[in-house]
């Protein structure tokens, strides 16, 4: 059972992740509004994360963070500015460019392990990322000759790089001795949730008919902050466990699963470029879990 415990936790991240995109496009679609869908899957989610400390005897903790409690607040600002940022490329850019840009935080990650973190990557693990992104932009249904240039694209990248700090603050704050995963976790969707009400109110983007739609749609957004607790509870969790870049690479995998959600479900295509991008994605997963053969490390 302890041979399966890594793979069920990366199963469980990649699962958590897909469905609630999955789940936060239909309420996106719905609503008209990214940030009011956001604020609603964020506040079933405090639900969940609050009964977890609760169930753990653990919320006495949230106030004996010290000075990690600012590294923590920090967190949650990264992790609404991620949002915030490519939905504003989104608003001025192309769906394909932005797609394609996100991505990149991919490799800031290879490149802050090897430059900051002194950490050693493998030309295979350098072409294994590259060849699981190419894979990933063909299953995503990339239009690569639709893709345009803006100076717009520059909140994407934007995104990336703030994806990119908060995984290294997560693993960071995970050092601190009280200061697991839990804790971490309660405090990002607490920051982000805030943040998501103050930019509602700033908005008026919680109107009467969007409340009414979200109203109808409550088992999808508990659905939703269930799925958003699940991405703290095994994404937080293997950043613990792995190094951020094999998380994020791990990560890669997610837009198969989400291809295939939205085929069961969202009535979508399964075209024979998402196949391609799936066999793309797989070969370069497996040029990387063969590092450890290839380049004969003693484990």
């Amino acid at each position: 059972m302890k041979a399966l415990r890594n793979p069920l936790m990366i199963l469980g991240m990649i699962v958590s992740w897909s469905v609630f995109y999955a789940i936060s496009k239909v309420l996106v679609d719905a609503t008209g509004s990214a940030v009011a869908a956001g604020a609603a899957l964020r506040l079933f989610a405090l639900v969940f994360l609050t009964a977890q400390l609760v169930f753990d005897k653990e919320v006495r903790l949230l106030f004996h963070q010290g000075r990690t409690a600012w590294v923590l607040l920090l967190i949650g600002v990264f992790g609404f500015l991620l949002d915030l940022f490519a939905n504003l490329g989104y608003a001025g850019g192309s769906l394909s460019t932005g797609t394609a840009l996100l991505k990149t935080d991919v490799l800031m990650v290879d490149l802050v392990t090897v430059a900051l973190c002194h950490k050693k990557l493998y030309a295979t693990d350098w072409l294994g990322t590259g060849v699981m992104l190419l894979g990933v932009l063909f299953v995503l249904g990339v239009d690569f000759r639709g893709m345009e240039i803006h100076l717009t694209d520059l909140f994407f990248l934007l995104s990336a790089a703030c994806v990119t700090a908060n995984a290294f603050l997560i693993k960071s704050a995970q050092t601190h001795p009280q200061t697991d995963s839990d804790m971490i976790s309660y405090y990002n969707n607490f920051v982000v949730l805030l943040l998501f009400s103050l930019s509602c109110g700033v908005t008026g983007a919680l109107t009467p008919e969007r409340l009414a739609v979200l109203a109808k749609l409550w088992p999808l957004a508990v659905l939703g902050g269930l799925a958003q607790t699940g991405i703290y509870f095994f994404y937080y969790r293997n950043l613990k466990h792995f190094e951020v870049w094999q998380v994020k690479l791990y990560l890669l995998l997610m837009p198969i699963l989400s291809c295939f959600i939205g085929v069961a479900f969202l009535g979508e295509a399964l075209t024979s470029s998402k196949i391609l991008g799936i066999l793309i994605v797989l070969a370069g997963a497996a040029l990387i879990l063969l590092r450890s053969k290839i380049h004969h490390e003693v484990n």
